[in-house]
């Protein structure tokens, strides 16, 4: 920290002490000043409040519409508020034609001797349980502050015309994922054109409206447009950031493969008062098989699982220096601890996971049954890395169930196979999506993190590959170019669940990453 930083700091420690009714004032303008000698001490000049303001009354307006695909009209009404915003700003906007919902593609040429920038944001939502949410409408954006009891309190939009905290919040469905993302972009492109200055590449923006539903509307446009989508490098602007909430880089994430175990007992389900200790209860059959599985250390045993991975010492470090409290990260999960595949988080997302999402048999009404159930189901799911296919994994798993002495088949077993045979597994399976990675060391990675490091004072927070998928790494692998996912919502911002949030001081910081990132040089 400089020394004005820590001089205001114990300036503000002493005020605070001397005068309650002087604190508030006083704290309001330190955060809205401190962030960006933290956060901007390159050549981004700080987002003035007034400017701020107008960038978040337009994230109120896009976010107030309403955005769950089932409805054309509105998502339409969505696609087209962008498109109108990208017009003002001399963009070329094009409705791609998909199988559902078109997408939208905002495009604009600098200089024909740049390269290519395509940045990518979904504008569609999860489904909401208004219900379930703190407010009477998960579509209309409500402003909040925490109180001294630590709970979020409703406070006037009005407020914004004063000194604005970067610890306010916006409360709505979609504020933080992706439509905080959207409209950070966006207002540093405004910024941009306000100050009569051009990015240093040209863009190209897609506006994917089903990515909370698999993106099959985009996915299903990728050999047609192919040559609409062609750039040098592939941006993603979703996900949160890192918890400290600085700047983060995320290059690469896991893909998802999945697979159901059956086991079997009787034909139908029996009393377990007449046939306990006669019939086989297939779920210790399942229960047992699972075992085989993994160790108690949650190392998977399963044959070449884990086969062509290799952390080197630069892998390594790269995963060491992503910051976690261990400790703390256990006591939050509530865990005494955790796994050992990895030596620490991050170098556990770099190995295939192998979870059982959901176990069941065959009763699932309410209350319990004295049966012994017909079968017992696990679903499972398999978190994949660059170096393991999905469908070559799910093998390595049907191959471990027969070495276990289990006859197994994709299909319930015939009377006759259920006399030949003493254990029979039905296994389905579905090879989902494979993962990707794109090195950080390439020279693209590096002029980013520089860019960033330069803008900011320090190295950005630098994620190997996250753990979760996204369902557009068909368009990655379709695309061939690096790859980064440049994630700038906070932490907490309950994606996808009740009371979904957007910090914003995260807004303000997010549109000096964007302002950075079109001051690059590629």
């Amino acid at each position: 920290m400089g020394k004005l930083a820590v001089f205001l700091l114990e300036s503000y420690k002493s005020i605070r002490k001397r005068t309650k009714s002087f604190m508030r004032t006083t704290y309001i303008s330190f955060l809205v000043f401190f962030p960006f000698m933290v956060f901007a001490q390159g050549d981004i000049d700080p987002i003035k409040d007034q400017d701020l303001k107008n960038f978040l009354l337009l994230h109120k307006e896009l976010v107030s519409i309403p955005n769950l695909p089932e409805n054309n009209e509105l998502m339409l009404k969505n696609i087209n508020w962008v498109t109108n915003q990208y017009n003002k700003l001399d963009f070329n906007t094009t409705l791609l034609e998909s199988n559902t919902l078109p997408i939208l593609l905002a495009e604009k040429i600098y200089d024909p001797n740049y390269k290519t920038v395509l940045f990518y944001f979904h504008i569609d939502g999860q489904p909401v349980n208004p219900d379930a949410w703190n407010q009477e409408n998960p579509f209309t954006p409500v402003l909040k502050e925490r109180d001294s009891n630590g709970d979020w309190q409703n406070i006037d939009w009005n407020v914004l015309n004063g000194n604005i905290d970067d610890e306010w919040r916006i409360f709505a469905r979609a504020a933080a994922d992706d439509k905080a993302p959207i409209i950070m972009l966006l207002s540093a492109l405004k910024i941009l054109k306000e100050k009569n200055d051009n990015p240093k590449f040209n863009i190209k923006i897609i506006f994917d409206p089903e990515e909370e539903y698999s993106s099959e509307a985009l996915l299903s446009t990728l050999d047609k447009y192919k040559d609409q989508y062609a750039s040098d490098i592939f941006i993603v602007m979703d996900g949160p950031a890192h918890n400290s909430n600085k700047p983060t880089l995320t290059f690469g994430c896991r893909g998802i493969a999945t697979c159901t175990i059956t086991t079997f007992g009787s034909k139908l389900p029996q009393h377990s008062g007449h046939f306990g200790n006669y019939v086989p209860n297939p779920v210790f059959s399942l229960a047992r098989l699972l075992s085989s599985m993994k160790d108690e250390e949650g190392k998977v045993l399963i044959k070449d699982y884990y086969t062509g991975i290799e952390i080197d010492p630069e892998a390594a470090k790269l995963l060491k220096a992503v910051p976690l409290d261990s400790t703390a990260f256990n006591n939050e999960l509530g865990i005494y601890t955790s796994e050992k595949v990895g030596k620490n988080y991050q170098e556990s997302l770099q190995y295939p996971s192998l979870n059982i999402r959901q176990i069941g048999t065959s009763w699932t009404g309410e209350g319990l049954k004295t049966v012994i159930p017909e079968y017992a189901v696990a679903s499972i799911d398999v978190r994949l890395v660059p170096e393991i296919d999905g469908e070559v994994q799910l093998q390595r798993i049907k191959k471990h169930i027969e070495q276990e002495g289990y006859y197994v088949i994709e299909r319930d077993p015939t009377d006759e196979e259920r006399r030949t045979y003493p254990k029979i597994v039905k296994f389905n399976t579905s090879p989902g999506l494979n993962a990707f990675r794109t090195s950080s060391d390439l020279d693209f990675g590096k002029k980013i993190r520089a860019q960033l490091k330069d803008d900011f004072g320090y190295e950005p927070i630098v994620i190997r590959m996250m753990g979760g998928t996204v369902p557009i790494v068909p368009l990655i692998d379709k695309l061939n170019v690096p790859t980064v996912i440049v994630p700038m919502v906070n932490m907490d911002n309950n994606q996808h669940s009740p009371n979904e949030n957007i910090r914003v001081g995260n807004i303000r910081q997010g549109i000096n990453i964007c302002l950075s990132i079109l001051e690059m040089q590629l």
